[in-house]
């Protein structure tokens, strides 16, 4: 009992004597958080306190003094984390790539794969530099570049791929570039996105679940590869992270909550690092 307590106490101490730092963009709807081929994120009032017939979307208030709204949201809208089933195919489907752990949904995924020593790997030189349409692939080179200044990767810990790529995750024209200029118009560089070779790398060296600042681990020119390669091998990605620019290389928690959809092949929620 006392050894469980001084770690509870420990573990308090971190969370309020730390630096927490938010790792999740907002979602509103005309803010760039939804895929630009998928369901836009909208949120319309349903009750609000009292009658307000003035507005252009006249609000009710006749069901209480209370205020909510519903929301219309895809399972890849905003900071999510990707389950295998979304791009692997369960058992027996007869399709391309199945396997059994195509039946891992989101709400079977470990919280404790989604909590670990966060190791922050700056490729911010790839930044702006792909092609119209296409994303600057994260190599093995840029990770073992980091480990000669940082040592090694472990086991257990997070790779988060740090671009700034969230830089134009804003509101107006230039958040078309977060997204929709390199996926839908091919006018503009995608999103730093590792490659199979990079992916291969840190699962040798036991890591489990990495995440990034971009809109997909996938590239914006051909998003299956990644996908299938390391969710097929049972990795998970977290996807439109924020703030990475705030974290050290190494020293940070990372934590990742998603909600519970049962059977989804994603879940949205909350990203967040504390910073001893």
């Amino acid at each position: 009992m006392t050894t469980d307590t001084s770690a509870l106490a420990s573990l308090l101490s971190l969370v309020k004597s730390g630096k927490i730092v938010d790792l999740s963009v907002s979602l509103a709807e005309d803010l760039p958080g939804a895929w630009p081929t998928h369901m836009p994120f909208q949120r319309k009032l349903f009750n609000y306190f009292k009658d307000q017939p003035a507005l252009g979307q006249p609000l009710s208030g006749s069901r209480g003094p209370y205020h909510t709204a519903v929301l219309t949201i895809d399972e890849h809208a905003g900071t999510h984390v990707d389950a295998p089933a979304h791009f692997i195919p369960p058992p027996g489907s007869g399709l391309p790539n199945a396997a059994e752990i195509g039946k891992v949904t989101v709400e079977q995924l470990a919280l404790t794969d989604l909590i670990g020593p966060a190791a922050v790997i700056d490729v911010t030189a790839l930044t702006d530099t792909g092609g119209p349409g296409v994303s600057p692939e994260i190599t093995p080179i840029h990770i073992i570049d980091w480990e000669a200044k940082h040592g090694q990767i472990q086991p257990g810990e997070i790779a988060l791929f740090r671009s700034d790529w969230d830089k134009h995750y804003v509101r107006g024209p230039e958040g078309s570039k977060y997204a929709m200029d390199s996926v839908v118009l091919k006018s503009g560089p995608g999103w730093p996105s590792p490659g199979v070779s990079a992916l291969e790398l840190l699962f040798n060296r036991g890591v489990k679940t990495i995440g990034l600042d971009g809109a997909s681990v996938g590239s914006s020119h051909d998003g299956v590869p990644a996908h299938v390669w390391g969710l097929g091998r049972g990795m998970i990605y977290v996807e439109l992270l924020a703030n990475l620019n705030q974290l050290p290389p190494r020293g940070a928690l990372f934590a990742f909550l998603p909600l519970k959809i049962q059977g989804g092949s994603a879940a949205p929620g909350r990203g967040f690092a504390i910073i001893p």
